[in-house]
């Protein structure tokens, strides 16, 4: 095999490629370098938006997480009227609804008409076993009368007529 010489246009042909070549490397360098300012200046505004949607993020999950346990305390509270709503029939409830709407006034009624009657039971007790006495007696009394044996059944004769 011959080795081929080139000849002097060639040669001078890539002289001047390879000048122009190593001339254009340094814009060329530059301009890589302008690219990679760039991608790193959007690369850096990625991860700043990135971590403001991360920051978010974990604000969100904690708000469910509190939303999450409130949740629950109000399902473990209403556990109980849930099962004794789930025992009752439409009647039932809305008997207690009726119930419920009068509650105001039997609220009232208890305080102004039950609870003063309620405190003088302890003083009406002795009363009324007085009284008790007093009508045994007299019905003793009305019973000694001559005669009212005969008037009471007369009197129960014109109840039956009646």
């Amino acid at each position: 095999m011959a080795l081929k010489i080139p000849g002097p246009r060639t040669v001078f042909g890539w002289a001047v490629q390879t000048v122009t070549t190593v001339v254009s490397i340094p814009g060329r360098v530059f301009g890589l370098l302008t690219a990679a300012e760039q991608a790193v200046r959007r690369a850096n505004e990625l991860v700043e938006r990135t971590d403001a949607v991360v920051t978010s993020a974990e604000a969100a999950v904690e708000h469910a997480r509190k939303v999450t346990v409130a949740a629950e305390e109000v399902i473990e509270a209403t556990k109980p009227m849930v099962r004794f709503a789930a025992e009752m029939s439409a009647h039932e409830v809305e008997a207690a609804i009726r119930l419920v709407d009068e509650l105001p006034k039997l609220a009232e009624h208890m305080v102004e008409d039950i609870m003063p009657i309620l405190g003088t039971l302890d003083r009406v007790g002795p009363d009324i076993h007085e009284l008790l006495d007093v009508a045994k007696d007299v019905r003793q009394a009305i019973l000694g009368i001559p005669g009212f044996n005969y008037l009471r059944r007369r009197g129960e004769d014109r109840q039956i007529e009646e």
